[in-house]
């Protein structure tokens, strides 16, 4: 299973406790899945369509607790590759359905369609939680933490999506839109950003399994970026150290290393003897021994020399 259905499994069971909650968890789910049916007689009824056993039940208790209305729950076999099961909940035509729509921000009181959320249901803190919990369960996905950081939501009315944008930044997160195909996608690419909604939302299990992904995914990177470090000061060292014994070799094949001044000469024979070693350690094996900038000073004067023979040779 994704960590993207781990985490809203999790967030399906999470059932608040106040009723005001309630309200605004079930509000964010007929807004996000929700299909109002109109049939004879202007009667009213309200569907709800989720890939999820546990939201079907969530959403069957907060219209039972809260409205007391009778619903019943269908379940549907997916036709196409993906065959998971839908489970619809169904509140047939009767008379709450009119009481329970306005009470949810889905319509107003002359039965039109709201685009916006009603600022009832975001009075409170806890409230704006449990509406951002409803938002996710109805049509969010995070991807998982071993990739690209990415949380989002898809929805379908460009009102609704700017609104649900600022609700995001009332808490600090960094919440933009982007059109795809027919849909609104709010989403946040930070895992700082990512963490903080699901802690708001109540996904404490989904938390710690990202954070963990994501500590150890930052010290891999961090050793990963050390040993590359490592490997290219090895590979300068050996290049450079390389380059040193070919001057070496040109200068003693030219005019033999004894016509060369005893500090360069004792450099230059340890460099043959340890083409391998760093300058501070050819340093540290001189006597009397010198720290890696006088080294570098004496191969520097080295590799001038044979320079000086090069330009001979090719003139």
């Amino acid at each position: 299973m994704s960590f993207s259905n781990d985490t809203k499994n999790e967030l399906a069971r999470v059932m608040a406790k106040k009723q005001c909650c309630r309200m605004a968890e079930l509000a964010a789910l007929v807004k996000m899945d929700g299909v109002i049916q109109i049939s004879g007689q202007h009667k009213m009824s309200l569907h709800l369509a989720t890939e999820s056993a546990a939201v079907a039940r969530k959403v069957f208790t907060y219209l039972k607790n809260l409205f007391g209305v009778h619903t019943d729950i269908a379940i549907k076999k997916k036709t196409k590759l993906k065959k998971n099961n839908i489970y619809l909940v169904r509140m047939m035509p009767q008379q709450k359905v009119s009481q329970v729509l306005p009470a949810l921000g889905i319509i107003d009181e002359n039965g039109q369609l709201l685009n916006d959320i009603k600022p009832d249901l975001l009075k409170k803190d806890c409230c704006r939680r449990a509406y951002l919990r409803g938002v996710f369960l109805g049509g969010g996905s995070v991807s998982d933490p071993e990739g690209d950081y990415h949380l989002e939501v898809l929805v379908s009315d460009e009102n609704f999506s700017q609104t649900l944008c600022e609700l995001m930044k009332r808490y600090g997160l960094a919440a933009k839109v982007n059109r795809r195909k027919n849909w609104d996608v709010v989403y946040l690419k930070g895992s700082e950003d990512i963490i903080k909604l699901l802690n708001l939302m109540g996904a404490h299990s989904a938390l710690l399994n990202f954070e963990n992904v994501r500590v150890y995914k930052d010290v891999r990177n961090q050793v990963n970026r050390l040993v590359n470090c490592e490997t290219a000061n090895l590979s300068k060292t050996v290049n450079a150290a390389m380059k040193q014994a070919e001057d070496i070799k040109l200068i003693e094949e030219a005019v033999g290393l004894a016509k060369l001044p005893e500090n360069l000469r004792s450099v230059a024979e340890l460099r043959l003897q340890h083409p391998d070693i760093s300058l501070k350690e050819l340093g540290e094996m001189l006597e009397p021994p010198i720290g890696k900038s006088g080294v570098n000073h004496r191969i520097r004067r080295i590799q001038r020399m044979a320079e000086k023979i090069r330009k001979k040779h090719e003139e």
